[in-house]
């Protein structure tokens, strides 16, 4: 199961997060995120596929240039995992960083938790 769930992390960053192409982005969730998946963010929480959907794609929006890097290695814990990262603009400082907690069910991202170290600039 950790291998699993280190695997989910580095790929939510790379092909949600960080992905610019909307289709991509829409089958990565598919592959990643149960259909009930929970998005916590400091904005609010976001049910669902279409809710995770539009919340990364307005937020790739606004800094399409940055890239997701991970800051260190994952973690996982039973069902449970976390990934620290840092996002910029590639060989910049990060403009902010953070942390990704999330919870797995059934081989899949049940629940993200995201907690910003300072506010994406």
């Amino acid at each position: 199961m950790s291998d699993r769930i280190h695997e989910l992390l580095h790929r939510n960053l790379q092909e949600v997060f960080g992905e610019g192409d909307a289709m991509r982005r829409r089958a990565a969730i598919k592959d990643l995120y149960t259909e009930d998946c929970a998005l916590y963010v400091p904005p609010g929480v976001f049910i669902g596929h279409d809710a995770l959907d539009k919340f990364a794609g307005d937020l790739r929006a606004t800094h399409p240039h940055f890239a997701y890097t991970p800051d260190g290695e994952p973690q996982a814990l039973h069902n449970a995992g976390r990934i620290a990262w840092r996002s910029g603009a590639k060989g910049e400082e990060p403009a902010y960083t953070g942390l990704d907690v999330v919870i797995v069910r059934d081989g899949k991202i049940a629940a993200l938790y995201v907690f910003l170290d300072s506010m994406p600039t």
